[in-house]
């Protein structure tokens, strides 16, 4: 299967380093208008890159009939621009989270997938870290029984520095919790079968960035929040976002409750505890294991092997072999649910999704 890859930096050299140890996949083309960033995509594909075409935009590449599935790993404010060109043109599309930057954008993406007869895949690749997979699947199997409360910690590094910057404006991201929580809020969704219903948001710009200025402009994203969400279904659902907390041992810590049990899942431990219901002053019974994940998905990438994970099932989807597993509604509702906290954060109030058309 001969693959593109619009955008080469960070994100997009890991998605080159899973394409090398993805069976039966080529890279054949590669597009980005800064030659800085092309030379990292050449620098990642070694004795690969001969032969590799380097075009400067996602339009050249989509009339090169070099390639069969395009990986957009582009800025996120440029996504709607690199998507048009390659739409219409018989392509296979994974598209990094977030969709967009806004809603309406996001909606014309739903739009344009939906009218295609080729697969469309939002990439979200913590769906596909082997220990949250683990953790999702007995949640869904009922081993805490019918699910109540679910908490997401992400606790890490600050936002790293991208060509130009670029990630230090809202008007860029769509803010950080679009940016960087789409991820949680995908999750969410996906770990309670159901929709949003309304988002509070409470967050700040507190520690990251401060000194920085850009042309007397300084940076305006959120670096710590708690977020709650409730759901159609009547669960709740909290996010704790730190973005200056590195020196932390899991950066991810995700909990399941339910009316019989506890779930737990520590990312990078790979530990899953259970906890069930024992009674007051009964001894406890917990449980602990762990969640083997392949070395060498590991050193693909920065995301606890998932986007080697990710590409196996975007590449079975592809070849008529399996479904596509996360659409490109999927990617408009986690923006959706992300724009919602924005705006709760920022005007400090309770934000219903059907403000904004949900």
């Amino acid at each position: 299967m001969r693959y593109g890859l619009v955008g080469t930096g960070m994100m997009g050299v890991e998605h080159l380093n899973n394409l090398a140890i993805t069976p039966d996949a080529v890279v054949t083309a590669i597009a980005d208008p800064t030659e800085r960033s092309l030379g990292w995509a050449k620098k990642a594909l070694g004795d690969r890159a001969e032969g590799v075409q380097a075009f400067g935009s996602s339009a050249e590449l989509a009339k090169s009939g070099l390639v069969d599935a395009v990986i957009v790993a582009s800025p996120n404010y440029t996504h709607r621009d690199v998507l048009t060109p390659l739409f219409g043109e018989g392509l296979a599309i994974l598209c990094e989270k977030p969709l967009a930057t806004t809603i309406p954008d996001a909606r014309w993406v739903v739009e344009q997938a939906e009218a295609s007869a080729r697969p469309f895949w939002t990439a979200m690749e913590y769906r596909y870290m082997p220990p949250a997979a683990e953790f999702i699947a007995q949640v869904h199997n009922g081993r805490i029984g019918a699910l109540k409360m679910l908490s997401i910690r992400e606790h890490r590094f600050p936002f790293l520095e991208k060509v130009a910057d670029w990630n230090r404006f809202s008007a860029n991201t769509g803010g950080t919790m679009v940016e960087k929580c789409c991820h949680f809020f995908d999750l969410m969704r996906l770990i309670t079968q159901s929709e949003a219903v309304r988002v509070y948001c409470s967050g700040a710009m507190d520690v990251n960035h401060l000194d920085e200025s850009y042309d007397g402009r300084t940076p305006d994203i959120i670096d710590n929040s708690f977020t709650t969400v409730d759901f159609a279904n009547g669960v709740r659902a909290m996010l704790d976002l730190s973005m200056f907390a590195d020196g932390a041992t899991n950066q991810e810590e995700i909990t399941a409750v339910g009316d019989k049990a506890r779930l737990d899942v520590l990312i990078p431990d790979g530990e899953i505890v259970y906890s069930p219901r024992v009674g007051f002053m009964n001894p406890k019974q917990v449980e602990r294991s762990t969640v083997h994940v392949d070395e060498t998905a590991l050193n693909a990438g920065s995301h606890h092997g998932s986007t080697f994970y990710e590409h196996q099932r975007f590449n079975a989807a592809v070849r008529g072999e399996g479904a596509v597993e996360v659409s490109a509604r999927d990617g408009l509702m986690a923006v959706a649910i992300g724009t919602a906290a924005e705006i709760s954060a920022r005007e400090h109030r309770v934000v219903e999704m059907s403000e904004l058309g949900f």
